[in-house]
């Protein structure tokens, strides 16, 4: 490898594309190809990266293996990145294998991170994990240590374990600061803030408040009878009865407890239930009937209680009964939290990650481009959809993954 190679390579290592192009910016063979393809990258422009790294896989010799399958990470993470859920994992396999077998085991450390962030972002969380898992050469290099923490970060986040999460995540911080890449240590510095943002409401005796992260774990834990509306989800001492299918129960249930220890009209739980601006006796009748359905579902952990005006919750063990609502109540939020993080996403990557229909996610982000929630560039399958952050929120609680107890 000649000097302005090897002077590239480094800048790049470094954080510095710029300095990396001013050295190979006018070459076409392979590895200036590569450099070139890597340092777009870091500046952003995804497209003509992905180009780059093409042409320079195909540049390289028959027995230049390593090389191609370097450029085949390196346009993984490209994928990665711009969002693109659905390209190839079996080539990233082949990829690490091939560096496993030559033994560039820092590459490959760097093929089984890409994977570890495509499976935490499509809430395989175990699947995450056990990738993480798997033997890596030690020590890593500090850029590389700060990505895998960053992902064991991410899946404690996901599972509401926020004492590991904060561990992960000033490990992460520490190795950004040792590899002095600006970008990389402001990117630790903003998943460490979502355990400072509101991430739900807490609603109990008729009051809502903020919650943190580590106080919404507390909740969780606690022996209060939780109507979780982020999950749609009811649990208290470690049972866990999922109403995310039944959308009807689950609004009397989350009626019933906001109103707790007090009791919901019938008039109003028709109101909520069904939609119905006036209750008529075919209502009541429904409501009878919901309300036996709901009384079934929770039998082990309360019981509904008719009063003269309608029903009361009343929990068997729990000492107090609380709601779990999400920091803003929003339609399609979990296609909102996947934007919020910044990126540009495709519909059919949503739609992998929230394990739904492409066509009910394009239905969805229609809604919100409608609303000026969201807003689309590109045409055909280089559409993107992209949308700000809400400020002050944190989206941990939209995303995908069960929480403990799920």
């Amino acid at each position: 490898m000649d000097s302005l190679i090897t002077a590239a390579a480094r800048a790049l290592a470094a954080g510095d594309p710029l300095a990396a192009l001013k050295r190979v910016a006018l070459r076409d063979d392979a590895p200036a190809l590569a450099l070139r393809g890597i340092a777009m990258a870091q500046l952003g422009d995804l497209a003509r990266a992905k180009v780059l790294l093409r042409r320079a896989a195909r540049a390289f010799g028959p027995r230049e293996a390593v090389a191609r399958a370097r450029c085949v990470v390196a346009e993984a993470e490209i994928a990665l990145v711009s969002r693109d859920l659905g390209w190839p994992a079996r080539a990233l396999d082949a990829a690490r294998a091939i560096l496993l077998a030559h033994g560039d085991h820092v590459n490959a450390a760097q093929a089984r991170h890409i994977e570890a962030r495509r499976l935490l972002l499509i809430g395989r969380l175990d699947a995450a994990e056990e990738r993480l898992g798997e033997p890596a050469p030690l020590p890593l290099p500090p850029a590389l240590l700060a990505a895998r923490e960053m992902v064991l970060a991410g899946i404690a986040l996901r599972r509401l374990r926020t004492g590991p999460a904060r561990a992960a995540l000033e490990r992460a911080g520490q190795a950004a600061r040792d590899a002095d890449i600006p970008a990389l240590t402001a990117e630790v510095a903003a998943a460490a803030s979502v355990l400072h943002r509101p991430a739900a409401r807490l609603i109990a005796g008729g009051q809502a408040r903020p919650l943190l992260l580590a106080a919404v774990e507390a909740v969780l834990a606690s022996d209060a009878l939780v109507v979780d509306a982020c999950r749609h989800v009811v649990r208290d001492a470690g049972v866990v009865v999922s109403l995310a299918t039944r959308p009807v129960l689950f609004a009397l249930a989350r009626a019933l407890a906001e109103a707790w220890p007090g009791d919901v009209s019938r008039d109003r739980l028709v109101r909520l239930a069904f939609g119905a601006k006036v209750a008529d006796e075919s209502h009541r009748a429904r409501l009878r009937v919901e309300i036996g359905r709901l009384r079934a579902a929770l039998r082990a952990q309360a019981t509904l209680r008719a009063t003269s005006q309608g029903f009361a919750l009343a929990p068997r063990r729990a000492s107090e009964v609380v709601v779990l609502a999400r920091p803003v109540e929003e339609a399609h939020a979990g296609v909102l939290a996947f934007l919020a993080d910044g990126e540009a996403w495709s519909s059919s990557a949503l739609a992998l990650a929230l394990g739904t229909s492409q066509r009910t996610v394009q239905r969805a982000l229609d809604e919100l481009a409608a609303a000026g929630k969201a807003q689309a560039f590109g045409h055909g399958r280089a559409r993107r959809w992209v949308t700000p952050p809400v400020p002050g929120f944190t989206t941990t609680l939209l995303l995908p993954g069960p929480l403990p107890g799920g």
